[in-house]
This record gives structure tokens, C-alpha cells and sequence, in this order.
């Protein structure tokens, strides 16, 4: 049976990277799916990407439109691609998820949740905490989202190590390097409809 492209609405805030790194994937073939929609929280390069790449692309800005306002906006520009999944990538505002969108969004975070996780925990404050714990090994994850910070099923694991050499800059690099990998293995998971939740747990069939 012909699967059908999975219709990707992205929310973004920053350099869009996850972005390249997903069109590029649907480009080359290895990502049954397409971007429907991309949304910024504020101007920035992966606005100005999207935009360049004749995606439909919209701006929602954060700081100048109010909730419940602006999670209402984000929603509308959503329903209106027909978005079945919505990627979060690097999505640093606040959009209260209504109850149609349970269970269809998801993210990546740069460390092993459930550890440090949570709200004030993103970028380079992440990497900064694993250091300061002395941790062996750091990683990502690409996790569901509900309405609470990083408390979403986890879809998909990647580790890498942590050196004694290491600052917040190396170790993002390296992280990084292997969100690459997990945000379209993950993607691909739920386009092949392999992903169950069961007890707030996702289980991948083969």
C-alpha cells in the first residue's frame, strides 16, 4: 500500500538546522513525509530559510501577541496546512497545545530525559548542568510533548559520550550530531504508523 507523506508543521525560534536537516531527508527520500507549514516565535534565519526554500511560512511573534492569543494563531495556521505532526525545533515560546494536537507533537532535547529536563532547561543551559554533574554520558531524545515541560512518551534515545576535555560548545556539537540522526529516524517511526502509546509509554512495533 502507497504510504502517504506525513504533513509536518514545524515551530521554530532560531537558525532552523532541524529544518535543513528534515527537508533535507525528504529531499534525498529516507522521510515519507512534507513540511505544511513552518511557524517563528520571532525573525530569524530558519524563518528566512523557510521562506527562501517557498515553504509556507508564517511568523507568530511572541513578544507582541498575547496568549491565549497567539497559541490560538499558532493552531489556526496549523489546521489551515492540515498539519498531522507537529515538530517543535527549537521552539523556545510557549504554545499551549490544545486537546486536538494530543499525541501529535513532538520534540527533541538535547540531554537523556527525564534528567535535565524542565523549564529553563534548553540549549546551552542543558549542556552547562551535565557538566556541572560530571556526567559520563550525555545524549538526545526525541519525546512526545504534552501542556508540562519534557514530560511527554520519549520515541527515540542517542548517546554520546561526555569528556573531561569537554565544554558546553563540544559536548552541543557532539549532541547535535546525533540529533541529526534521532528527529528523522523518529519522524520516520510515526510515518510508518509503528509508534503505540500504551501506560504514557511509546512502544515501536517492527
Amino acid at each position: 500500500m502507497e504510504k502517504h507523506p506525513l504533513k509536518l508543521g514545524v515551530l521554530l525560534s532560531g537558525g532552523g538546522r532541524t529544518l535543513v536537516n528534515i527537508q533535507q531527508r525528504i529531499d534525498e527520500g529516507s522521510l515519507t513525509a512534507r513540511v505544511a507549514a513552518v511557524i517563528a516565535s520571532r525573525p530569524c534565519r530558519g524563518l528566512e530559510w523557510a521562506q527562501q526554500a517557498a515553504l509556507n511560512a508564517h511568523l507568530v511573534p511572541y513578544k507582541t501577541t498575547l496568549q491565549p492569543r497567539y497559541s490560538d494563531t499558532i493552531t489556526a495556521h496549523l489546521d489551515q496546512a492540515g498539519v498531522d505532526l507537529v515538530v517543535m525545533a527549537g521552539f523556545l515560546s510557549l504554545w499551549h497545545i490544545p486537546p486536538a494536537y494530543d499525541g501529535r507533537v513532538v520534540n527533541i532535547h538535547p540531554a537523556l530525559l527525564p534528567s535535565f529536563g524542565g523549564k529553563g532547561m534548553f540549549g546551552h543551559h542543558v549542556h552547562e548542568a551535565v557538566l556541572r554533574h560530571g556526567c559520563k554520558v550525555s545524549g538526545c531524545t526525541v519525546h512526545f510533548v504534552t501542556n508540562q515541560y519534557d514530560q511527554g512518551p520519549i520515541l527515540v534515545q542517542k548517546t554520546v559520550p561526555v569528556l573531561d576535555t569537554d565544554t558546553p560548545d563540544t559536548l552541543a556539537a557532539r549532541v547535535f550530531e546525533q540529533e541529526i540522526l534521532a528527529f528523522p529516524e523518529a519522524l520516520q517511526l510515526l510515518a510508518e504508523g509503528r509508534v503505540s502509546v500504551v501506560d504514557g509509554v511509546a512502544r515501536i512495533r517492527p
